[in-house]
């Protein structure tokens, strides 16, 4: 079985989260913490329960998801595992964290993307998580699924009554409507969904009630 933990960090009030199983081996995913004070809780957290982290997967790469991805690297040692056609998005993580007028000095320089967007799952512990394409928000973007635990982590992709913005440069709103029907209402309907942004929610909730996916 496994353990979900949310963090919501950063002003932009993301949502990071460490999944674990029996095992202790566990993944963080979108660390957007900003300060080495909201790492320093994250990383307590892996110690408390003394898991071993064995990967860092990023839904996307905009700014607001990676800020942390430095911290993790400098303590673990794990290069960010995401999609690099959102390589442009990767790069500019100083230029947008100044335009929010955020502190650019407060975080070490996130590591080397490992393109992950060829494979077909991501294995820790007993459990495996499908990697799932769905650009739209970004032309990079993911999710990650695991049938064992019916529980999907989708990033921007799809909110609770809503969906990723596609105004951002490399966004597409034909293609975040496709991966939302084709990629996550293809899930079973009683899939919990773990977004970036605000509440969880379900395939079936979102199938009936999501006014932007009809």
């Amino acid at each position: 079985m496994i353990q979900i933990k949310t963090f919501q960090v950063n002003p932009l009030m993301v949502n990071c989260y460490i999944i674990s199983d029996d095992t202790k081996e566990a993944c963080i995913i979108d660390p957007g913490c900003m300060t080495e004070t909201e790492w320093s809780v994250l990383k307590n957290y892996i110690e408390d329960k003394q898991l071993k982290l064995v990967h860092m997967l990023c839904t996307h790469l905009h700014f607001d998801h990676i800020m942390g991805c430095g911290f993790v690297y400098r303590d673990y040692k794990l290069n960010i595992e995401g999609s690099m056609a959102d390589q442009k998005q990767y790069e500019q993580l100083r230029v947008y964290m100044n335009a929010f007028d955020l502190d650019t000095s407060s975080i070490p320089a996130p590591p080397p993307v490992h393109d992950i967007s060829t494979q077909a799952s991501i294995a820790f512990g007993t459990h495996t998580l499908t990697i799932l394409h769905t650009p739209g928000h970004t032309p990079g973007g993911l999710c990650f699924y695991c049938p064992e635990e019916d529980a999907v982590w989708v990033g921007d992709t799809l909110f609770q009554s809503s969906v990723g913005r596609t105004d951002l440069p490399g966004g597409n709103t034909e293609d975040l409507i496709r991966s939302i029907k084709e990629e996550l209402f293809a899930l079973p309907s009683t899939t919990q969904v773990f977004t970036g942004h605000g509440p969880s929610t379900t395939i079936d909730y979102e199938q009936h009630y999501n006014p932007y996916v009809r």
